[in-house]
C-alpha cells in the first residue's frame, strides 16, 4: 500500500484541541486519519499512540456489542491528559470485512455464534486487517518510539514486523457491559487479547 499525507488542520473535539491530518491511497482513494497532540515539539521520547481501525456502529452509534467507541473516547481522553500522543484512525471497518459483511457477522451472532465463527461462516478471515499504513502516519507525523495503546499482542507483533519500534504497551480495559460479555470472552480467548 502506499498512501500519501494530504491535508491538516486543528478539531476541537469533547475531549480537546487534536490535529486532524489524512492520508490517502493515490489508487483506491481509501483515507485514514490521525489525530495528534502535542506532536510539534519533537521528542525522541516514546510517544502514546493507539492503532484504531474504523468502528461505525461502536464509535459513531455507540453500539453496546462491542467496546470499540469506549476504547477509542477512553484513548482520545488520555492522550489530552498527557498532552502528547497520536490515534492512527484506519478504515477498516469489521476488522477489515467490511460494513456490509460486519452486519451479516451480526446477524449469525444474533444466532449464536461468536464474532469469529460468524466471519468464518461467511468465508471471511477472522481478522482482515492490515497495518502497513502506520509506518508512512508515523514517519508523517515525527513518531519515531511507540508506546501503543491496545490489547492485541498480534496488532503489537504487526507493527514491530514493520520495523516500527514498539517498546511499551498500555492495556485498554473500558467498556465492558452485560451485552458485550461475550465478545469480550471471544477476544480473550479465541484471539488472544490481553485483559
Amino acid at each position: 500500500m502506499s498512501i500519501e499525507f494530504v491535508a491538516s488542520s486543528k478539531l476541537p473535539t469533547a475531549h480537546g484541541e487534536f490535529i486532524i491530518s489524512v492520508f490517502q491511497d493515490p489508487e483506491t482513494k481509501e483515507e485514514h486519519v490521525a489525530l495528534s497532540v502535542g506532536l510539534e515539539q519533537f521528542s525522541n521520547e516514546p510517544t502514546l499512540v493507539r492503532v484504531h481501525s474504523e468502528c461505525l456502529t461502536g464509535d459513531a452509534f455507540s453500539s453496546l456489542k462491542c467496546d470499540c467507541g469506549p476504547q477509542l473516547n477512553a484513548t482520545m481522553a488520555l492522550i489530552q491528559q498527557q498532552g502528547r500522543g497520536a490515534i492512527l484512525y484506519l478504515r477498516q471497518e469489521g476488522r477489515g470485512i467490511g460494513l456490509t459483511n460486519k452486519i451479516r457477522a451480526y446477524a449469525l451472532q444474533d444466532q449464536g455464534h461468536d464474532t469469529v465463527d460468524a466471519n468464518l461462516l461467511l468465508n471471511l478471515p477472522a481478522d482482515a486487517r492490515r497495518y502497513d499504513m502506520t509506518t508512512i502516519m508515523l514517519k508523517q507525523l515525527g513518531i519515531q518510539k511507540v508506546k501503543l495503546i491496545t490489547n492485541n499482542p498480534k496488532k503489537i507483533q504487526s507493527l514491530k514486523k514493520l520495523g516500527i519500534d514498539v517498546v511499551d504497551r498500555l492495556p485498554l480495559v473500558v467498556g465492558k457491559n452485560p451485552l458485550n460479555e461475550d465478545y469480550l470472552r471471544t477476544k480473550r480467548d479465541r484471539m488472544d487479547h490481553m485483559y
